[in-house]
């Protein structure tokens, strides 16, 4: 056993520190200040030795101890002096004080005293450290499961695994840490400390653990006997004050019926839940339900539940579930209990196709491929509709005859017997006609549309104006975001507060079984995960071959979809699964030009914003060229969004002008001039001319940089498609730098933009000879006479840029580089090459200019002819046709004539 002298340090009761703990302790300012000058004479950190006070009358100090290292030691503020020092200790080894030194504690100052290091702690057995493992296991898993936080919870195991892997020899150690951590009795942890056996250390280590969780076991059976009590008679206790409520609401209901003393000023609201009302809403449920065809899977399924509902209390929860689905089955409109003959009226007008053409014309501007189409599907729809109710018709009157017939028959077969008793009983005669069934008729199946098209392009309107040309109910289903397969088939019942899908939501609200659903944002649906897959549920909605029995989870009955029209929109094909598409009609949408943009903002959006902000007609007036501007310098998309909100900032700009002139000249609500006025105010001007815009909207957000071209070496011009659908003119420029032969690209592309790039290059390379870029074949025109770098950069370096349609303007740019010839500023190309030099097509008609002879047909099918009246269109089939367009005939020198390629047949 080792000695050593050490500043006694007594620790207050009831403080106490165990080796490998920390503690912190409030001092006297005397022992402070003892520590503090201990601490400044020391260059290390001092050890002391922290001796636990007993709670004895007068206090001694305990024969066992911690040596301690001081790690932090704070003084009092200097504004509250009577705040004492607190001292935080480390806890390093256990220590005795000799029995032969004084325990009277005598005064605050450190005294310097001997005290004994225990010598080495020995080796526990395996019987001991397994039982400590055991209690310190269990101990720390019921600590994990009672803490509330998750973070301490993972402390807590962490520890568990500490302890699994813990060896022998350092078993004891481990005893000490959990004993530090532990919130025991200060006699326990005292009893501890005294222990230094390792042995003897363990044994009462787990003690006290069995101890804690016996402790603690005992502790929550004891909570939880308490609260189920206490729920228990808080439970009855609610039950007993609604039955006294109740008998007290029925006391004085039949009091008030035997004085008759009910008022009857007293009115009903509709928001009463009296039993009256409970009466009317079943009653309706069953007439609904008496009022489905007889045989159908629908009343069979709703006279189940109808009888199950008699047989269940109604305060059960059961009562309310049950009763929630009749009222959703009973709500949806059954095919085979419509009566269409309502719905025929529209199509059976002679003028119905004239009306349907009207309608698409005064609810939209353009768009004429896409009128002829919903023209001929409204046509096809009608002969359809009218062809399957002749049918149903004829059907009809057939089997009212053969009744009608067979009841003859039998009322002379009945007559001619009876005829010997003539005078006793008079003769049968014929009753009513057998009331006749009524005939299935058969839907008119149709496609299902699939508008695509940029955003603000009127896809929605069009399923709008179809609506409202067939007269049946329109009701918009919005896809986007929707993960979920239940929000399309609904949830089954045994879920807590399911419901049917939007499918079936729709129908109740359209209130027959023929509207017209829109599916907006088809290709934004969410993708397959574990809630299902939403587009496959969608299958089933838009197929025409399984929606007449179209199952929702809830309803759990086959809906039939055949009637219904199915109308989709989207804004792109890429995202939309293979299957779904290949059940829809796709009808495709492109941009409007600036044409037909001023002809919708005059014809449609300024009479929209004039109307929402409260002014007519004669309160603005926007000039041609104004609109034009609004159109060209303020908006720049595809559709016309954009332009109506920069419409309605200038309709926002003049109606306040208006109210202020209106104010300062006295006009009152009816738009009147009292006779009286006569202040000299600024004349109102309701015309907006194209100077007044910047003033109005700001500084323009596009300028004319792209009409102001230059034209200049390496530099051509190109065409693209930005953002949905909207088209512009990006310069491609190239220049030559010092290097070694290499092509460097730049301004944010994607890989096959790259690949179009290093193809241009390939052909140019191929070609140098022929156009006397190089002297020989063999000859790089990237390394002779000079080695040089060629940088490509394709403007505005933020915008990520991709597409295979940069082919021509890269080949003419490397060209027009390499031989020193300009492509004129006013001339723009797209297009696609391959290695051997074709040229094929891209897509994007309507958007931008097409170049390759692929895409002439779409040139004239899809672009205005005010346009085309405007520019000048060269199609092209090979890159020899593509050089001579830009640069001209004759500017470019070549070896050889232009052979034309071939195509191989095989």
């Amino acid at each position: 056993m080792s000695t050593s002298i050490l500043p006694l340090l007594p620790l207050p009761h009831p403080f106490i520190l165990l080796p490998t703990a920390r503690l912190t302790v409030p001092l006297s300012k005397a022992t402070g200040e003892a520590l503090l000058g201990l601490s400044q004479q020391s260059e290390n950190q001092p050890i002391v030795a922290a001796v636990p006070l007993l709670s004895s009358d007068p206090p001694t100090l305990h024969n066992w101890g911690t040596s301690a290292r001081i790690v932090r030691l704070v003084q009092p503020l200097a504004r509250n002096p009577d705040q004492p020092y607190l001292l935080t200790l480390h806890g390093l080894a256990r220590i005795r004080v000799p029995e032969s030194e004084p325990h009277l504690l005598s005064s605050d100052v450190l005294i310097q005293r001997k005290i004994e290091y225990p010598q080495s702690e020995g080796i526990p057995s395996t019987e001991a450290v397994i039982a400590f493992k055991a209690a310190a296991t269990k101990l720390l898993a019921g600590l994990a499961k009672d803490a509330p936080q998750r973070s301490r919870r993972d402390i807590y195991v962490k520890i568990s695994h500490m302890i699994d892997e813990v060896s022998t020899q350092r078993a004891a150690w481990m005893a000490d840490v959990l004993m530090a951590g532990l919130n025991a009795d200060f006699n326990d942890k005292l009893d501890f400390l005294s222990a230094a056996e390792a042995e003897d250390r363990l044994q009462r280590a787990t003690a006290l653990f069995v101890k804690r969780a016996s402790i603690s076991e005992m502790t929550k059976k004891i909570a939880q006997s308490v609260d189920e009590s206490l729920s228990k008679q808080q439970k009855e206790f609610f039950l007993r004050q609604q039955l006294a409520a109740i008998q007290r609401e029925l006391h004085n209901l039949h009091k008030s019926s035997e004085d008759g003393s009910g008022s009857s000023d007293v009115v009903s609201s509709e928001l009463d839940d009296d039993e009256q009302a409970e009466a009317q809403d079943m009653a309706e449920v069953r007439n609904k339900i008496e009022a489905m065809a007889q045989g159908s899977e629908e009343r069979k399924m709703a006279v189940r539940e109808w009888k199950r509902l008699k047989r269940i209390p109604q305060g059960s929860v059961e009562h309310g579930v049950i009763r929630n689905y009749l009222e959703w089955l009973t709500a949806i409109p059954w095919p085979s209990s419509f009566d269409a003959g309502t719905s025929l009226d529209k199509l059976r007008d002679r003028a119905f196709l004239t009306k349907a053409r009207q309608q698409l014309d005064a609810d939209h501007f353009g768009l004429e491929k896409i009128k002829k189409r919903l023209i001929e599907y409204l046509a096809v729809v009608r002969l359809k509709e009218l062809k399957a109710d002749s049918e149903a018709h004829a059907g009809e009157i057939m089997e009212n005859d053969a009744n009608q017939l067979a009841v003859e028959k039998v009322s002379k077969a009945l007559n001619g017997t009876e005829q010997a008793h003539s005078d006793a009983m008079p003769k049968l005669v014929p009753a009513s006609p057998i009331p006749h069934r009524r005939i299935q008729r058969k839907p008119a199946k149709g496609p299902i549309l699939l508008f695509v098209g940029p955003p603000g392009t009127g896809k929605t309107s069009l399923g709008q104006s179809i609506a409202h040309a067939l007269d049946r109910p329109f009701q918009r289903i919005s896809l986007g975001g929707v993960r979920d397969e239940a929000e399309i088939r609904g949830h089954r019942r045994t879920y807590v507060a399911s419901g049917p899908g939007a499918i079936a939501q729709a129908l109740r609200k359209a209130g027959r079984p023929d509207p017209v659903i829109l599916l907006d944002e088809i290709d934004k649906v969410g993708q397959s995960n574990f809630h299902g897959d939403p587009a496959a549920a969608l299958l089933e909605v838009l197929d025409p071959e399984q929606n007449h029995s179209f199952n929702d989870h809830y309803i759990n009955v086959p809906i039939d979809l055949s009637q219904v029209l199915f109308i989709c929109t989207s804004n792109t094909l890429d995202t939309i699964s293979a299957p779904l598409l290949d059940r829809c009609e796709i009808i495709q949408l492109s941009g409007y030009t600036y044409d037909e943009k001023t002809h919708i903002a005059r014809r449609f959006l300024l009479p929209k914003q004039l109307q929402a902000n409260g002014l007519t007609a004669e309160h603005v007036t926007l000039t041609e060229s104004a609109l034009m501007h609004i159109a060209t310098y303020y908006t720049r998309e595809a559709g016309v969004r954009s332009l109506e909100r920069a419409i309605g900032a200038v309709v926002r700009y003049k109606a306040v002008e208006w109210a202020e002139h209106a104010d300062s000249i006295g006009i009152d609500n009816a738009g009147a001039v009292p006779s009286s006025s006569g202040m000299k105010t600024k004349a109102y001007n309701s015309v907006v001319e194209e100077c007044e815009l910047e003033k109005i909207l700001g500084i323009a957000r596009w300028d004319e940089e792209e009409r102001e071209r230059e034209e200049r070496r390496g530099v051509v011009y190109g065409l693209v498609v930005t953002g949905m659908g909207e088209g512009g003119i990006l310069p491609v420029e190239t220049i030559a730098v010092p290097g070694s032969g290499k092509l460097k690209l730049t301004g944010s592309l994607g890989e096959v933009i790259k690949e179009s790039g290093e193809l241009a290059l390939s052909w140019v390379k191929t070609h140098a000879y022929d156009l006397y870029i190089t002297k020989s074949r063999s000859q790089d025109p990237l390394k002779v006479p000079d080695p040089m770098d060629i940088h490509l950069h394709l403007p505005s370096g933020a915008v990520k840029k991709d597409g295979p349609s940069a082919g021509i303007a890269m080949t003419c740019a490397f060209v027009s580089l390499l031989t020193g010839a300009c492509v004129p500023s006013n001339i723009a190309m797209t297009g696609e090459v391959t290695l051997r030099g074709r040229v094929g097509a891209v897509g994007g008609i309507k958007e931008k200019v097409i170049l390759p002879w692929a895409n002439r047909k779409d040139v004239e099918h899809d672009v205005p002819l005010e346009i085309r009246s405007e520019m000048q269109f060269a199609f092209v089939r090979t890159i020899e046709e593509a050089l001579e367009a830009a640069f001209g005939k004759g500017v470019l020198r070549w070896r050889k004539p232009n052979v034309v390629v071939m195509e191989s047949r095989l």
